[in-house]
């Protein structure tokens, strides 16, 4: 496949399989836990605070690039592609992957969980870490030392500072 739309083909193929995902989709009601009140309330605002990180976080990066356009354009218009820099605008300097993040904790933050939208958030957290898994191996054959020292010092997807090992 050409370099040009292999990425926006993965994200078509990718969003086709969600569409099917949801048509197909079967509710599966029995509850797993159900909370009320605060508890509830503070499952929301996780929830919500999730899809800003995932819509932060693709801001802070190329969309067109992202979605696979900005490839199959340049390649429409005879353009070349200028080399990925590899930078860590806001977000990525505390996490690599912020917007993996933020669809973690918008599936799986909900005051009430049934069967169903636990398998959901179980499937698409394991599609998650395979597809980080795949990234990152690109990402350290695409970027080298500079991408290994990155994961050195930061740290997946929870935004706590890693331990600094110090020999003795």
């Amino acid at each position: 496949m050409s370099p040009s739309i292999e990425r926006s083909t993965y994200v078509l193929l990718a969003s086709l399989a969600l569409d099917v995902l949801f048509v197909q989709w079967r509710p599966l009601p029995l509850p797993v836990w159900q909370v009320t009140g605060v508890a509830a309330t503070g499952l929301e605002l996780v929830y919500w605070s999730g899809w800003a990180l995932v819509l932060v976080s693709t801001l802070l990066i190329d969309h067109f690039e992202l979605f696979g356009l900005r490839q199959v354009f340049a390649k429409v218009t005879g353009r070349e592609i200028s080399k990925p820099i590899f930078r860590t605008p806001l977000l990525y300097r505390h996490v690599r992957h912020p917007i993996y993040l933020g669809f973690i904790l918008a599936f799986w933050a909900t005051p009430r969980m049934t069967g169903g939208h636990l398998l959901f958030a179980i499937g698409t957290t394991g599609y998650i870490l395979v597809g980080i898994w795949l990234e990152e191996r690109d990402l350290v054959a695409m970027f080298g030392s500079r991408y290994e020292n990155y994961r050195e010092r930061v740290r997946m997807l929870l935004p706590f500072p890693k331990r600094i090992h110090v020999e003795g």
